[in-house]
């Protein structure tokens, strides 16, 4: 009676025990870290949402990079001029967007290495034919993005070429202003006007050469998130080793 006293006894503890390791695991060492992600999804192919879901380079690329690197994250929309505030705030970890590395972000902001070179680019109504180059601005009303370095280039450069600038929040807002004449011009990202009026038929078209060369990089708040960094420079590297960066901006950026 006292042997069988003691097995159940015995079972009943190993039980437990194991139980208690499960939760442990479950809660412990195992679980995966969790970053939230700023973007603004009105920034295709960058970023974009579809049926619900929100797609593109920056969206599978920041997923790749955290799969590669053993980390999770949650992806937070908002518009760009909002994203490094947010960072500022302790209400975001990891700011996107199609972020141009600037010496101005630099003060706030740490970057990764840079993973893609863009450059601005005019763009005016389809068939507009006397908008061809800055030089041609004199008078006219340019439109910008809030808080991009198209608003910058464009607030730095009115006064030499003579135009006046109108500001809104989003992309299709900006689209929309040249569209309806509010508007003779605006200037956006080469990589994301081109994709843009290639996908969505827009009436608009790019004049002239690129106004500058950009490049996109990765940001986290300066100072404070340094193994992160370099986790996303490790998980960049190892993507495009093996091929996967290339096949991301393939899927939004090859020829059909």
């Amino acid at each position: 009676m006292k042997k069988i006293l003691f097995f159940a006894v015995l079972l009943i503890s190993l039980f437990v025990l194991a139980a208690c390791g499960d939760d442990e695991a479950a809660s412990g060492d195992g679980a995966k870290e969790l970053y939230k992600v700023g973007v603004d999804t009105t920034y295709p192919p960058f970023e974009f949402q579809e049926d619900g879901k929100y797609k593109g380079i920056d969206i599978d690329l920041i997923n790749a990079i955290a799969e590669d690197q053993g980390f999770a994250v949650e992806i937070e929309a908002m518009d760009f001029g909002g994203i490094i505030p947010a960072m500022q705030a302790g209400e975001l970890d990891i700011g996107m967007g199609g972020m141009s590395i600037t010496d101005e972000r630099k003060k706030t902001v740490d970057f990764s290495d840079p993973y893609f070179e863009a450059g601005l680019s005019l763009v005016v109504a389809k068939g507009n034919s006397e908008i061809a180059s800055l030089e041609d601005l004199k008078g006219k009303v340019v439109a910008i993005k809030n808080g991009t370095t198209g608003a910058k280039f464009a607030e730095e450069h009115k006064k030499e070429y003579g135009f006046k600038t109108i500001q809104v929040s989003d992309s299709t807002s900006m689209f929309q202003e040249v569209s309806n004449g509010s508007a003779d011009a605006l200037i956006e990202d080469y990589p994301v006007i081109t994709y843009a009026i290639a996908k969505s038929n827009l009436d608009l078209q790019v004049v002239g050469d690129r106004l500058n060369g950009d490049n996109y990089g990765i940001s986290v708040l300066k100072g404070k998130h340094d193994e992160l960094l370099k986790k996303i420079n490790n998980g960049l590297a190892s993507l495009k080793e093996s091929g996967k960066y290339d096949e991301i901006l393939d899927n939004y950026l090859g020829t059909e």
